[in-house]
């Protein structure tokens, strides 16, 4: 059982780069913590909470396409590389800004975007890196390991930064996230895996084309992509405006919010768990949809409590729910996709998953004021419900992958 959970960990060149991205996603979950929170205490405003998630998500709708292009011609590694750099820097400079108490909301919305710029164009390389690490067999294994990092880092990376901002102040936070893009750096220079992109004279949006082309002729791609996009659209705004949640329904500090953020770590950590002991499983698609349904359901329940203990057990299941979701979803797309059309397939991908969060973050952020964060918050919850069952109904070709 244990072998079969941890099965990609065989994998030397794997391991490395699960283990770099674990301790950078630590950091990058730091200086979520305290950088949600000082957002939140110098505007007073929950849109701006919604501006700051729309600006850093945005970029990866706008350029990830072109990301996936670049990701299929040049060394995958090279263009992770340049992405990490670019995110340290900002790290750095938020940090130095916030020392010196010059920093201002502008300062946090741009550095956010360039942020994003960065993520747009590493994501896909990263994504398409992941699969020539491991045998084809062991694919959907990596991914929910893959995913496992992430989100064991959405619990460590909060309590560390809740510990670090109220004790020793943001700065903190934003200099050790700086400093844990060191490790994925190493990493990357240490993998012996290299992709030698195959030459060709096409044009950036001759290869754009193509891949999009690609994507619609495989049928079920098209319903998983819209899931994907819906799903993040509907999931995460619940995770953009926790602080609106700590603060003005449970009246509590920023201790609170990172109890709630881990919370839904630690769901996350044991879906993903879940889904690597599963394996190769059958019937994919028909799991995803259920999990999809269970989702809506915990976020709106979420949304609706008033109780702190009842809302951070459905924090939990929302965000075990969530990442089974999305690690059959994501070990679908990888599976249909062959490795020289990864890189632009995948961009595709992120697009739709990635392009969801700025959509849901803003619009939810123009909401909140209106009407409140649990009415909201809930509504988004009841629609993806019908959602997963509209799709489990009426889409054969996604609930039968």
């Amino acid at each position: 059982m244990f072998g079969r959970v941890f099965k990609a960990f065989q994998y030397r060149d794997f391991r490395l780069l699960w283990a770099g991205a674990c301790t950078s996603s630590i950091g990058t979950w730091m200086q979520a913590v305290a950088q949600s929170w000082l957002v939140f205490e110098i505007s007073r405003s929950p849109f701006y909470l919604g501006l700051t998630a729309f600006l850093g998500d945005i970029p990866i709708f706008l350029f990830s396409l072109v990301g996936g292009v670049i990701a299929d011609r040049v060394d995958r590694r090279h263009l992770l590389l340049m992405s990490q750099f670019i995110q340290m820097f900002c790290a750095f400079l938020l940090a130095a800004l916030i020392f010196t108490h010059k920093v201002q909301i502008w300062h946090i919305l741009a550095l956010t975007f360039v942020v994003g710029t960065a993520q747009a164009f590493g994501g896909p390389a990263y994504q398409a890196l992941v699969p020539s690490l491991v045998n084809k067999e062991d694919l959907p294994n990596a991914i929910a390991l893959n995913s496992i990092q992430f989100n064991l880092a959405r619990v460590i990376g909060p309590v560390l930064g809740g510990l670090a901002f109220t004790k020793l102040g943001a700065t903190w936070c934003f200099s050790l996230n700086g400093i844990s893009y060191i490790a994925v750096i190493v990493s990357l220079f240490l993998l012996r895996v290299s992709f030698h992109p195959p030459k060709t004279g096409e044009s950036m949006i001759a290869s754009m084309k193509e891949g999009i082309v690609f994507v619609r002729q495989q049928g079920a791609m098209v319903g998983l992509i819209a899931l994907a996009f819906c799903m993040t659209a509907l999931a995460i705004p619940m995770i953009t405006f926790l602080p609106v949640f700590a603060k003005s329904v449970f009246h509590r500090g920023p201790e609170t919010y990172t109890f709630m953020l881990a919370a839904s770590g630690i769901g996350s950590v044991t879906g993903a768990l879940i889904v690597a002991s599963l394996g190769n499983v059958r019937n994919k698609g028909r799991i995803a949809l259920i999990m999809l349904m269970c989702l809506g359901t915990g976020i709106a329940g979420f949304a609706l409590s008033r109780n702190l203990a009842v809302s951070c057990l459905l924090l939990f299941l929302s965000g075990a729910a969530l990442m089974g979701a999305f690690a059959m979803i994501s070990s679908l797309v990888q599976l249909i996709v062959s490795n020289e059309m990864r890189g632009r397939v995948m961009s595709v991908y992120n697009v739709a998953f990635r392009g969801g969060m700025p959509m849901g973050s803003l619009i939810g952020g123009w909401l909140v004021p209106h009407f409140s964060a649990p009415n909201v918050i809930a509504v988004n919850g009841v629609l993806l419900a019908l959602l997963g069952f509209y799709f489990l109904v009426a889409q054969p070709k996604v609930a039968a992958l």
